[in-house]
């Protein structure tokens, strides 16, 4: 039996378990919007913001920073969730390091 296998596996899995603790942001894309800064003071209680994506586009899985799913805004008890329809590839993941 080979032990080298078993001991990195050990090694990795124990590596593994120290980044699972680690606390990332995590956050909802709905849209964006540019706005001048004038218009930014301006804003107060009831004022609407138009966003560059309507309601039938997807909503973004943001964690750290980057994009890392997208999927569709779900309500469970009175609260929001997102259902998970794509992972985004290694590729765009990759791309948005350097945005």
């Amino acid at each position: 039996m080979d032990t080298s296998l078993s001991k990195n596996e050990n090694e990795e899995s124990s590596n593994l378990s120290v980044l699972m603790d680690v606390q990332l942001p995590v956050s909802i894309r709905f849209g964006e919007t540019e706005m001048v800064l004038e218009e930014i003071v301006k804003l107060g209680v009831g004022s609407v913001i138009e966003l560059n994506s309507g309601i039938d586009q997807s909503v973004e899985l943001v964690v750290n920073n980057r994009v890392l799913a997208r999927g569709e805004v779900v309500t469970i008890d009175g609260f929001y969730g997102i259902r998970i329809a794509e992972i985004t590839s290694a590729g765009e993941r990759f791309k948005s390091l350097n945005s």
